[in-house]
Formats: C-alpha cells, structure tokens, sequence
C-alpha cells in the first residue's frame, strides 16, 4: 500500500510517498518539490557486524544526467564517476544521521538518493537530507529522531526559503541547516557580510520550517506503523567508568592543549592505549568497554574546555584564528603555483 503526505514549503508543494517504488528496500521514500524528484532508499543488514565498534553508515547520492532529460556525452555515452557536488552532498546528508543512531547500532547500512526528475530550480540536495531522514524514520531501522533539512536566502524582502537556483546568486545569505524538532545539528552558509543578529534570525526562521517537515515525517511514520528493531545498549560498569575518569581527565585534559598536533595526538593515543592495557587481553569485552569509555571521556573533556573553560585545546581564544601565510612564484617551471598556509595545514 502507498502512502502519501504534503505540506507547502516556500509556495511550493513539498510530499513524500513511500509503498509505491523500491518496495524492497527497508525504507524508501520518494520526495517531490515542484518538478524535482529524489528518490531515497534505506537498507541494513539484519545482523550487526561482529567485532565493529563504530557505525558502518555509507551515503551515496547521485545526479544522473536523463534527470534533466540529456544524454551524457563523450564517447561511451555513460554516467561517469561521481562529480564533486555529488561527493559534497553525500557527506552533506550524512553528517546530520550519524550521531542521531543509538548506541550500540552496529549494522551495515546504506541510504541512497538518486535524483530521478530535476527542473534546475529547485535544488533536490536538500530534499535529499530530508528524504533520507524519512527513509529512516519510517523503516525498521531503529533511527527515532527525524530530522530535516532546509536552505535559506535573503533579499530585499526578507528570508527565503528554499530560493531557486536562479534567484539564489542573488541572495546576500546561503545558509544550508539541518536539524531535530528541539535543535540545530548542522550548519553550513556562505554570506555576503550580513550582521551576526542577521544570521541568528536566518537560523530561527529555517528551524520553524524544519519543525514543520518533521512534523509531516511524524504524519507519514504514523501510516507506515514500522516495527523497529531492538537494539542492545553495550554495558558499562558505573565503577569502572568512574575510575577511569577521576585517573585521567586531568592527563587528558593536559594532552589537549600540548603545542603541535603531532605531539597531542600523540599523548592521546598513549593514553588511550594505558586505559585499554588495564584489563588482560583474555578479557576482550572490558578492553572494549574501556575503549569507548575514554572516547565518551575525551569527549566529555573537550566539551568542558570549550563551554566551561572558554578556550580551545590549543589555547587560542574563541575570536583568534590560527597563523596564516602565503606565498606565490613557489615553483620554477610551472604556469603559475602558490602555497597558503594556515596554523599546521
């Protein structure tokens, strides 16, 4: 059965319709915004992977050039590799999902959005990162928080919303966001020197339509009734996790803000490798468990020092940026080269 539901986005019809294709696929949602259609497929492998302590999520998105109704050219008349937009928007969609997986989720998943219908207005890499929350969402994959992406411009008569490709040159602000019903989990913008008080309104107008699409993924979950599967929470002994933060926050804390990132990287990985060795390798469960509690401590640290603290682990203040140069004529024989240089990269 087909399940459809609609909203209007920036005077636009926004809908997504799962049941109808891809049937198959653990979730699949197919999004629609003026003429533009992405369709977006979620699938996992029923077992988690053994041994895996990090999420194994991969992204594909892709932009097939009968969207817009040509034929590639060149000689093979073939879709070539993927283009850079497409890499960019793959990571794009990704990094608002990864962190929002439960713990202990450690199953082979894949989210694929393949641009079937493309009008070159509206831009379907957004509609991607809420086509693919949707997938998600409505699947038996047990990823519970939605989230939604929006873009927005402005002009002479305030923000806009998901503005056309070809009003958006135009625009002073290119703020792409990405968030949950109660936060803003990514950001990316490109502006035209607008006041800070500017970008902070940009930010509360794209969350309101955020809220909004969220809400009709709630609207469509209700429909599709998925059961989820169960996850098991890895366990951690309270006493231990304990310990190890009373012995080594302070050890952590000091190889954050060691000059060089070599050498702090350095510290922190044998540290890292201290906390692990304080169980025998016959025990390969409580050296996993050690693992995870020093990155969920290291992470813990590094929060405190840059909330509470106010400064960064290389000691620089939060209006100081890192030194930089640059330098031109670098190679002899070569049309033209240049080196930029900015702290160590």
């Amino acid at each position: 059965m087909a399940y459809r539901v609609s909203t209007e986005i920036g005077g636009l019809q926004f809908s997504i319709e799962m049941g109808k294709v891809a049937r198959q696929a653990d979730g699949a949602a197919y999004v629609s915004y003026g003429d533009t259609v992405v369709l977006v497929t979620a699938c996992a492998d029923d077992k988690p992977r053994e041994g895996t302590d990090f999420l194994p999520l991969t992204v594909d998105y892709r932009e097939n050039t009968y969207a817009a109704g040509k034929i590639p050219g060149g000689f093979f008349k073939r879709e070539g590799r993927p283009t850079e937009k497409e890499v960019l928007t793959s990571r794009l969609i990704d990094r608002p999902l990864r962190p929002l997986f439960p713990d202990g989720y450690n199953h082979e998943t894949q989210v694929v959005a393949l641009v079937l219908s493309a009008d070159k207005e509206n831009d379907p890499d957004i509609m991607s990162i809420t086509g693919a929350s949707a997938a998600l969402y409505c699947s038996p994959i047990p990823f519970d928080r939605p989230i939604a992406g929006v873009r927005v411009g402005l002009n002479d008569d305030g923000f806009v919303i998901d503005p056309p490709v070809s009003k958006l040159k135009e625009s002073r602000l290119n703020l792409t966001m990405a968030g949950t019903e109660d936060a803003i989990v990514m950001v990316e913008a490109g502006a035209n020197e607008i006041p800070e008080s500017v970008m902070v309104e940009a930010l509360e107008f794209g969350h309101g339509v955020i809220r909004k699409l969220i809400a009709l993924q709630h609207e469509l979950r209700q429909l599709v009734a998925p059961v989820k599967w169960e996850v098991t929470k890895p366990e951690s002994d309270p006493v231990e996790v304990q310990r190890i933060e009373r012995d080594y926050a302070e050890k952590i804390s000091e190889a954050l803000h060691i000059k060089g990132k070599v050498a702090s990287y350095g510290r922190l990985d044998e540290i890292a490798s201290e906390i692990v060795e304080l169980y025998p390798e016959d025990e390969p469960e409580k050296r996993a468990q050690a693992a995870r509690t020093y990155q969920q401590l290291l992470e813990k640290v590094f929060r405190r020092e840059v909330l509470v603290d106010r400064r960064r682990p290389d000691g620089r203040r939060f209006d100081e940026i890192r030194p930089i140069s640059a330098e031109v004529s670098l190679l002899p024989r070569t049309h033209g080269s240049a080196l930029f240089t900015r702290g160590e990269t």
